[in-house]
């Protein structure tokens, strides 16, 4: 056994960079979160061969004192907390005083300061093998310049696991992005071997803030976006969701941040996948840029070396707030807001053509359709004039509710839906379902003028027995009447359910379950919670859960396997939707079947009812299964699909 013994500090930095500085992108993310906390407005970043040949950050922030430059070197030197009881609140990006040491252990690290009121500015050198800081006079602004070069220069066996300077430079982009995503207030240039990429200058307003987002997750994730701004409970949510159409492969555009800190948490991404459940195609992601504010003393910080994680104090609130906001905020969205117009720049302007730039002027009256007295098809062209498209009379709207009404009478009679008793063909078993949902009225909003289009248009024509072709007052609609059908019927079975509430059955013999001791106490503590899911639980021993009562809908479900779902969600994040899933994935099937299919020839009443509903319905825009339900073409496109005004 050899010697215990202290570590010498070149040592000791070493070992710790290993901690801290992973590759370039690192570097860039502590020294520029020190720029952040000491004040700067501006921040420059200039790097050359992606990073390890040099790094050199500017800041306009208030500088460091001459006779603590050599002190800001050291390991553990910190001005952001003095005592234990800072940890319980910190409100700056880093805290520990690791950085500065680990970076100049690893590299040849010059640091260049001034402070108000000092004559002039002074400038400390570090290189790795010898840990003394030189100090030096040196003419600088009030900042901070920071030059880093020859990253691992002393450490080959790091060196060589670097990846290439495309690479390493993505990686770097990605830290920069993140930090100009969660300060709006702080103006941003990053050059790399003297090429600009990005210039982006401080947000105040909303359209600031919209510009920045737009350049740094492309435009369209703003024009796909919801902005959301809620505040409850000591907690505040604020900033973008995309709509569930526009999702992704990967989750690469998912940006959360806690107090201005960018974050990677299980429990945020469960409480987001959640409120996307019945929204987003399989295998898809979804986008944001959100913030969370909440009170510095309830979320720990200081759980991970790189502070990508934290820990909330109370995750279930947290997680509640977030998933009810999120799911609330997509309920909420409708065609009008979709198709609303965005906010574009100057460079983002669509080139004007066709009718919008002047052309054929006096001559938007003139009729087109053939001057034939032969009788008008009313579900396509089937060889007479075109339906019209003007605004229905109030004889048509009751035409139209009364015919749309009939589309809800043929999905209760494929549903067998007779006393609240539903059944689903699902898997070759026919499960029993106590929904009440029949023939209803179809509510269908009468226009206060001819002007008065509403946001879907009305019906012109059926194409190939699939989609419904709609014209509104910006172009066409392109309307896929399944599965636009299919959800709302499933939004209305899902409130006609929620209405009547879960309903149970005991179970001839019960099932007994074998579980630890942990899942056991869980099931204990909240014995409520599965009683109000419609499972009634027993404990018979240590590790022993017997089961009595499941809900009605999920009599042929695997009950062991979903009991320990539940259990799972439960000890992780405190809440479970594994038997309300359950409960909409057979609600889903039921109005799969039940929506109308292709082939189906409707009229005209009937599409333009189905239009109307999709405008008041929660969810619309997507199916059961999260495909579009619905896509639109402006003028302008079809402008410029056909070259016109060229």
């Amino acid at each position: 056994m050899k010697p215990i013994r202290l570590l010498d500090n070149r040592l000791a930095n070493q070992i710790a960079a290993g901690e801290v500085v992973e590759r370039p992108a690192s570097v860039v993310k502590e020294l520029l979160e020190n720029s952040i906390d000491a004040g700067a407005k501006r921040l420059t970043v200039e790097v050359e061969n992606g990073g390890v040949k040099l790094i050199r950050i500017r800041d306009d922030g208030h500088g460091i004192p001459e006779d603590q430059l050599a002190l800001a070197l050291s390991r553990h030197a910190t001005s952001k907390i003095s005592e234990l009881e800072d940890l319980e609140g910190v409100s700056t990006l880093g805290f520990r005083g690791e950085a500065l040491a680990s970076v100049s252990s690893v590299s040849r690290l010059t640091l260049t300061s001034n402070v108000e009121g000092q004559e002039s500015g002074w400038q400390a050198r570090v290189e790795g093998r010898d840990m003394e800081a030189q100090v030096m006079p040196a003419p600088h602004p009030v900042g901070t310049t920071i030059e880093v070069k020859d990253l691992f220069f002393n450490t080959p066996a790091r060196r060589k696991f670097l990846r290439t300077e495309k690479t390493e430079f993505s990686h770097l982009e990605e830290v920069v992005k993140r930090l100009a995503l969660s300060r709006f207030d702080v103006g941003f240039t990053l050059r790399h071997n003297q090429r600009s990429i990005h210039q982006l200058r401080p947000a105040a307003t909303q359209a600031e803030k919209d510009r920045r987002v737009a350049a740094l997750c492309g435009p369209l994730f703003i024009e796909n976006a919801v902005i959301i701004d809620v505040e409850a409970s000591g907690l505040k949510l604020f900033g973008w969701v995309g709509l569930p159409t526009f999702s992704r492969s990967s989750a690469d555009l998912q940006y959360f941040f806690v107090n201005g800190r960018v974050i990677r948490d299980k429990l945020v991404a469960h409480a987001v996948r959640q409120a996307y459940r019945d929204v987003l195609y399989n295998g898809r992601h979804p986008t944001f840029v959100l913030y969370l504010e909440v009170d510095p003393a309830l979320v720990d910080v200081n759980v991970h070396p790189t502070k990508h994680e934290v820990r909330f104090r109370d995750g279930r609130t947290v997680h509640n707030f977030l998933f009810s906001t999120l799911h609330r905020a997509l309920g909420a969205v409708r065609p009008e807001d979709q198709l609303a117009p965005a906010a574009l720049t100057s460079a983002q302007q669509p080139m004007v053509s066709g009718v919008s730039a002047g052309e054929f002027q006096g001559q938007e009256n003139m009729s087109l359709a053939p001057q034939s007295s032969g009788s008008s098809s009313s579900s396509g062209f089937g060889g007479g004039r075109p339906p019209q498209t003007e605004a229905p009379s109030p004889g048509q709207v009751k035409r139209q509710i009364e015919a749309y009404s009939q589309l809800y009478s043929t999905a209760a009679e494929a549903l067998d839906l007779d006393n609240g008793a539903a059944k689903a063909v699902g898997d070759g078993v026919v499960q029993e379902a106590n929904v009440s949902y029949g023939a209803q009225t179809v509510p269908v909003s009468l226009p206060e003028s001819d002007s008065d289009v509403p946001p879907l248009g009305y019906a012109v024509a059926q194409l190939k027995g699939i989609y419904i072709l709609s014209e509104n007052d910006k172009g066409m609609v392109l309307v896929d009447m399944h599965a636009a059908h299919e959800r709302i019927t499933y939004e209305r079975m899902k409130v006609s359910y929620q209405e009547q509430g879960i309903r149970a059955q005991p179970l001839l013999v019960p099932k007994s379950v074998a579980v630890s001791e942990r899942e056991a106490d869980c099931a204990e503590e909240h014995s409520d919670y599965f009683v109000r899911l419609g499972l009634t639980l027993e404990r018979m021993g240590p590790e022993t859960l017997l089961v009595r009562q499941i809900p009605v809908m999920l009599q042929n479900a695997d009950v062991e396997q979903l009991l320990r779902d539940v259990l799972s969600d439960l000890m992780q994040h405190g809440s479970s939707d594994r038997i309300e899933a359950h409960i909409n994935e057979i609600l889903a099937t039921m109005a799969c079947h039940g929506s109308v299919r292709a082939n189906r020839r409707l009229s005209i009443e009937e599409m333009n009812g189905l239009l109307r509903d999709m405008e008041q319905t929660e969810r619309s825009g997507q199916c059961n299964h999260g495909r579009p339900t619905w896509t639109s073409l402006t003028m302008d496109q079809l402008d410029k699909l056909f070259l016109r005004g060229r």
